[in-house]
């Protein structure tokens, strides 16, 4: 039995949880709205659970989130947006359950997915995206287009019959989308370590350019996000008048911690090469989000963008 807590105008609600449910014909428990006490509840009663990012980390701050309340649980679900390493990680003491991560796109449907089970070829690695479904070939190249070596970091290409045709009516569009060889160029960047494992880390526009060097954020927050009392942080480019790009980091701490910018500065030139630590740092409430848990980073750019004019 589904607990069906996301929106359904998405891919992951309307297509991804609505049909596998359909397709196999279980019931759903239907929620109008996302609420964390209120499906900590009825946890007991199902076996599937599929959420966004976000949904995982206020599950966590509810008490009765226990392993007896995840008795009949059989699977938990993440996918929409990067899964912190943290949050896979608290969530698999908490509840005893290890969270399956996998990637999609609303042109693509899914790509890739952890294993279900070990015999299929590997455990559920956090900070990974899995493998690549059976019928989908993915690749990595860089913006030649040309293979990188395993390990490396390039641009996500996808190929097969669960990718769309193209845009509608755009067929300007569609055509810089799609590589001469019929591969849809995702916009995620991403690498593909020597086992096959998938791991995204940033969309190509959110790429920063600094000082001629390419400073990946999802890099840049994976160490911010393990400093002490860090909840959260989004890295972004913003205009500087000596590098061209500069990045920006905006922090949450973890309730009841204190954090201070100059010292997550300074902690941080001890683990990166110089050109990655943000000229700038600011330590707010929230983070914007769209309705899917997504951060939304062309506001923060919007918001400093004048930060070094």
């Amino acid at each position: 039995m589904l607990i069906h807590a996301l929106p359904i105008f998405h891919v992951h609600g309307l297509f991804v949880a609505i049909h596998g449910a359909l397709l196999n014909g279980s019931k759903m428990i239907w929620l109008s709205k996302f609420d964390p006490k209120l499906v900590v509840q009825i946890l007991p009663e199902a076996t599937v659970f599929m959420g966004v990012p976000t949904l995982y980390v206020r599950l966590l701050a509810e008490p009765g989130l226990t392993r007896e309340a995840c008795r009949n649980m059989r699977l938990f679900v993440a996918g929409s947006a990067p899964l912190l390493i943290e949050t896979f990680n608290d969530w698999q003491q908490r509840t005893g359950h290890t969270i399956l991560e996998r990637y999609g796109m609303s042109e693509t449907a899914m790509l890739t997915s952890n294993p279900y089970r070990k015999e299929q070829g590997g455990e559920r690695r956090g900070g990974t995206v899995g493998f690549a479904l059976p019928g989908v070939s993915l690749r990595v190249q860089d913006e030649q287009g040309k293979p990188v070596p395993v390990g490396e970091i390039g641009g996500i290409q996808v190929k097969g019959p669960n990718v769309f045709k193209g845009y509608w009516r755009m067929l300007e569009k569609t055509q810089e989308e799609f590589t001469a060889d019929g591969y849809f160029k995702t916009g995620d960047v991403g690498k593909i370590d020597e086992r096959g494992y998938v791991t995204i880390v940033g969309r190509s526009k959110d790429l920063i350019i600094s000082g001629g060097y390419n400073v990946y954020p999802a890099e840049i927050e994976g160490y911010i996000n393990e400093l002490p009392g860090v909840a959260e942080s989004a890295l972004v480019g913003v205009p500087h008048p000596d590098f061209g790009e500069a990045g920006v980091a905006i922090i949450i701490a973890k309730p009841g911690a204190t954090l201070e910018a100059g010292q997550v500065v300074a902690a941080l030139k001890s683990k990166l090469a110089n050109f990655k630590i943000p000229k700038q740092c600011f330590v707010v409430g929230e983070l914007p989000r769209n309705t899917m848990g997504k951060v939304q980073k062309n506001l923060l750019r919007e918001q400093y963008k004048s930060l070094f004019a």
